[in-house]
């Protein structure tokens, strides 16, 4: 069995150990000893630490990072949205962890990098060393996967639940179980350096995925234009077949 580390056990970390806890033994990082102790009674391996934006003279390297295959960095180290928020101290508390890690690396970004521009955006568009918070983790680690999520959902997080404006704006959302698929084919291929949108590949408009969650009929004709994030890319390289390709039915 091989080892897979989790930095940032929050509820997609949670989501992804759980997918592949049958077939990696799960390494994880967490900032309380409460949670510790309840992953450490699920069977994961957990380390306490944080990475606060100040620089920590006592960061340590994480001892078992030499034996890990691979290592999923699941902890915000770019502003909102991808933001271009300064966080140099945090990123450098975390290649003090890091150590000199050779082996295969996930790093969690986001479609938010993209420009609020009605338009479709591929990879290409805007290449990782030009954006901020991606480039930083590759300029130390460039053996790093740039996953670039859109917005995650399924289970409790549902469009319905939350207090949504802009009801013809287009959604690029994505369902927790296609991020785990993806992750878990990279792994199997041993995947390096690739950037890749993950996003279904349909989109409608916030109010068609509220009503259907709903079972209610949409009233409006279909939004037909809008800002699109494109995973073609990931499709085509990854021969992909989406779970949930409509966010409509993420509660299906």
């Amino acid at each position: 069995m091989q080892n897979l580390g989790i930095i940032g056990f929050g509820w997609l970390g949670n989501h992804i150990a759980e997918r592949l806890s049958k077939k990696y033994q799960i390494f994880a990082t967490t900032t309380t000893p409460a949670k510790a102790q309840d992953l450490n009674a699920k069977g994961y391996h957990t380390t306490l630490v944080s990475f606060p934006n100040e620089l920590d003279a006592e960061m340590q390297a994480w001892e078992v990072a030499k034996d890990l295959d691979a290592i999923i960095i699941s902890v915000p180290f770019s502003g909102i949205r991808g933001a271009q928020i300064p966080m140099n101290d945090k990123r450098k508390n975390l290649f003090h962890f890091l150590g000199d890690y050779k082996g295969q690396v996930f790093y969690t970004s986001s479609t938010g990098v993209y420009p609020q521009t009605e338009r479709e955006f591929r990879e290409d568009d805007l290449p990782a060393q030009e954006v901020e918070s991606e480039s930083f983790i590759l300029e130390k680690f460039p053996q790093t996967n740039i996953l670039r999520l859109a917005g995650l959902m399924g289970d409790e997080r549902l469009l319905k639940n939350y207090s949504i404006s802009n009801l013809d704006q287009l959604v690029n959302h994505i369902h927790y179980a296609d991020i785990c698929t993806v992750i878990e084919k990279m792994l199997e291929q041993k995947s390096q350096s690739k950037v890749y949108n993950i996003v279904a590949p349909i989109h409608p408009s916030k109010e068609e995925v509220i009503n259907a969650q709903k079972g209610l009929p949409n009233s409006g004709e279909r939004a037909k234009k809008g800002r699109t994030i494109s995973p073609k890319k990931m499709i085509q390289e990854l021969d992909f077949a989406f779970q949930y390709p409509d966010p409509r039915y993420f509660h299906l």
